[in-house]
């Protein structure tokens, strides 16, 4: 896969996770529980066209696996534990947050990454985007310095990809939060939004991405 990707994708450079290149933004997470997690993730599904995101399932909060999350990677701290399905292809903005976060490939994805020390003047330009290609099966920490956004698609079918944040993440603001930092957009969620992701836009997200909206390109049929 990670070939095929190349071949079609000359301009991003496409990297495995396993490389060195990605430990500037994360690692990968061998002792993750992930069958059972994919598991739990069935009863999801994705959606028919764009992506659809839950920060918080109850389904996928069971009682072992969020305590070896919390245990294992958070230092005891609460977690929430959702999941974003979708047929996204393009970059569509950057985030990042406070602590880490943890997705885990359901399907076979890309992610688009940055750096938030690529960040001036609230925007961010992306010559600097870095492109990895996560397996099916692979659980990875991204970590707070790590801008990221919904993952690539690889195939027409899509992509399921449970996502492990801090408690209380991507939830909304409270008015007296609003209006400190023009990056933040929720809670705990800073957001640079490129300027063709018309949604965002439409909810005021701060315009910080220049140059193209970098779109993956994968084989279909």
């Amino acid at each position: 896969m990670i070939e095929v990707l190349r071949e079609l994708n000359p301009h991003l450079h496409v990297q495995s996770v396993d490389s060195e290149a990605f430990r500037t933004y994360g690692k990968v997470l061998s002792d993750f529980p992930y069958e059972q997690m994919a598991n739990l993730m069935k009863k999801t599904e994705i959606p028919e066209q764009g992506n659809h995101y839950v920060p918080s399932k109850e389904e996928l909060e069971t009682e072992s696996v969020k305590a070896f999350v919390e245990n294992s990677y958070y230092g005891g701290m609460p977690v929430q534990i959702g999941y974003c399905n979708g047929k996204n292809s393009a970059l569509g903005g950057l985030e990042f947050h406070k602590g880490s976060e943890i997705n885990v490939a359901i399907t076979d994805f890309v992610l688009l990454l940055g750096h938030t020390n690529d960040i001036t003047n609230h925007t961010y330009d992306v010559k600097n985007i870095k492109t990895f290609y996560i397996p099916e099966g692979t659980a990875i920490e991204m970590f707070q310095t790590t801008l990221h956004l919904a993952p690539c698609k690889v195939s027409d079918e899509g992509f399921k990809c449970t996502v492990i944040l801090p408690e209380g993440t991507n939830t909304p603001l409270e008015d007296a939060q609003k209006g400190h930092d023009p990056l933040l957009f929720m809670k705990n969620k800073w957001l640079l939004a490129h300027p063709e992701h018309e949604r965002f836009m439409s909810l005021g997200a701060h315009n910080g991405i220049v140059g193209e909206n970098i779109t993956l390109a994968y084989s279909k049929g």
